[in-house]
This record gives C-alpha cells, sequence and structure tokens, in this order.
C-alpha cells in the first residue's frame, strides 16, 4: 500500500494534534509524520501521496517552520504527487484572511508540479475572505478549533474517506 507523508508544523500543538487525528483515521501503518521543522527536502521525495498541514498565523501568514522552509520548497520536484491540505485558523477572530496559509502553500506547490487532491466545501463556515478557497471550495479542509472544536472529528472522518478514494489507497 501507498504510504502517505505529512508534513506538518504547530506552535501551538493543535495542528500537531489534527494530524494525529488524521493518521489515526488513515492507519497508523499508512501515514508517516514529519514535523517540518526537521525535515529537509529530500524527505518529500519518497511519497507520491502528500498532506501538507499548516495554521495560518498573525494576519494571514505561514506558522513559523513553514516560513523558514518555504524558500527551500523550490528545490523539491513535485511532479507526479498528489498532494492534499490541511489548515488551522480561526474563522472568528481573522475573517479577513481565514485558512491562507493553506492558500499560499497549495499556491507554491501547485506550480511546483504538484496536483491538488482533497478539496473541501465552505459550507458550514463564516469568514469574509481566505486565499485557501479556489473556485468556491477550499484548497483543502479548513479547522477551527477556537470557534467549530465539536466538528473537527466528523470532519477529519470524512475528509479523510474522501482522500484514500483520490490517494487510491
Amino acid at each position: 500500500m501507498a504510504k502517505v507523508g505529512i508534513f506538518y508544523g504547530s506552535t501551538t500543538g493543535k495542528t500537531e494534534m489534527v494530524v494525529e487525528s488524521l493518521q489515526k483515521e488513515f492507519g497508523q501503518d499508512v501515514v508517516d509524520l514529519h514535523n517540518i521543522a526537521d525535515v529537509d527536502e529530500s524527505d518529500f521525495e519518497e511519497y507520491t501521496n502528500l498532506i501538507v498541514a499548516c495554521p495560518t498565523w498573525n494576519i494571514g501568514e505561514l506558522q513559523s517552520d513553514w516560513d523558514g522552509f518555504f524558500p527551500d520548497l523550490d528545490s523539491i520536484d513535485f511532479s507526479g504527487k498528489k498532494v492534499a491540505y490541511f489548515g488551522t485558523g480561526d474563522q472568528v477572530g481573522y475573517a479577513d484572511n481565514f485558512q491562507d496559509a493553506m492558500g499560499i502553500l497549495e499556491e507554491k506547490i501547485a506550480e511546483l508540479g504538484g496536483t491538488t487532491v482533497g478539496y473541501w466545501s465552505t459550507d458550514g463556515y463564516d469568514f469574509n475572505e481566505s486565499k485557501a478557497v479556489k473556485n468556491g471550495k477550499f484548497v483543502g479542509l479548513a479547522i477551527d478549533e477556537d470557534n467549530q472544536s465539536d466538528l473537527t472529528d466528523e470532519r477529519v472522518k470524512a475528509w479523510v474517506a474522501q482522500l484514500k478514494k483520490e490517494f487510491g489507497i
């Protein structure tokens, strides 16, 4: 079975907590976790199925570990890779840039040849703008632990079921 590599950054632990839920839902033997603070470009090579996870910080910015790694993305060939995105954010406090980090990463990785999978409906969210919305959908799973933590488990289960089909696993 094809392995899935999850590459994540987490400062407060919310993103890491959801990443661990994703791993559990996929199955421990299917998913490898990689904290972006501890990887180099070659770690991406062994996966054709990737999940990129990043919270949005401040006013639409990447989490600090992802911000530091962002220039290194240019040296990775994402051709032939299916890439799903997941982000945490606060749609109430930051309604004008909810999930922007997910959108920033998706735009860059798509330019580098990655095929985006795992689009997620904006239904059930209340925000003004987001760089993570394309063609009326989020480019990946949007989680708001601050305001909708009661929906996280349900969203994770539904998204993993969707990704298993899209990844072909």
